[in-house]
């Protein structure tokens, strides 16, 4: 087996965004069956760092692929597009507007201590999020354009980002119930 082999190939898997989640499981638990360092407690140095090594790779490789975010973002890695997200911070007005909108909401809700109305964004802000993999899924395996795509997963960060948060604030108010 090799170190440096991408995850996709790790797993038996084609080199797309949608995969069998449960082919990906079942792959996991056979490598980690093999490669698992428990396994190998007895053997020389030598072979338990390489075992080790196997079970961090196939480790790292099952979380990528698990989530669909981390999943977009390795494909185009893989694919040479670099994300930029660090530098690129340009997005389009309606989408920044979008985002103002939807942290001044979380915001009120928060702070008026409304846990049914962050219910309702979190519920709302998922059924955007699958529409928006479900066009990232067809730009990334279907129309292959790369481009698109990235821009599609840069969106996506914020989003993700901004669930987090409304999940942040659910959680907050929920230890606050509790404390009382």
């Amino acid at each position: 087996m090799d170190l440096t082999t991408d995850f996709f190939s790790l797993f038996q898997l084609p080199r797309a965004f949608r995969i069998d989640l449960g082919e990906l499981d079942a792959r996991y638990r056979e490598i980690q069956a093999q490669v698992h360092p428990d396994r190998y407690a007895h053997a020389g140095e030598g072979v338990r760092r390489l075992s080790m090594q196997w079970a961090t790779r196939a480790n790292e490789g099952y979380l990528t692929l698990k989530k669909p975010l981390e999943r977009a973002k390795y494909l185009l890695h893989l694919a040479g597009h670099d994300l930029q997200a660090e530098s690129n911070t340009a997005m389009a007005p309606e989408f920044l507007m979008e985002q103002m909108e939807w942290r001044e909401a979380v915001m009120e809700a928060r702070s008026g201590g409304d846990h049914h109305e962050l219910e309702h964004l979190h519920h709302r802000l998922r059924q955007d999020l699958q529409g928006r993999y479900e066009e990232l899924a067809a730009l990334l395996d279907d129309k292959r354009d790369p481009e698109a795509a990235t821009e599609q997963v840069r969106r996506l960060m914020f989003l993700e980002k901004l669930l987090l948060e409304i999940d942040d604030a659910l959680a907050s108010l929920e230890d606050g119930e509790m404390d009382n």
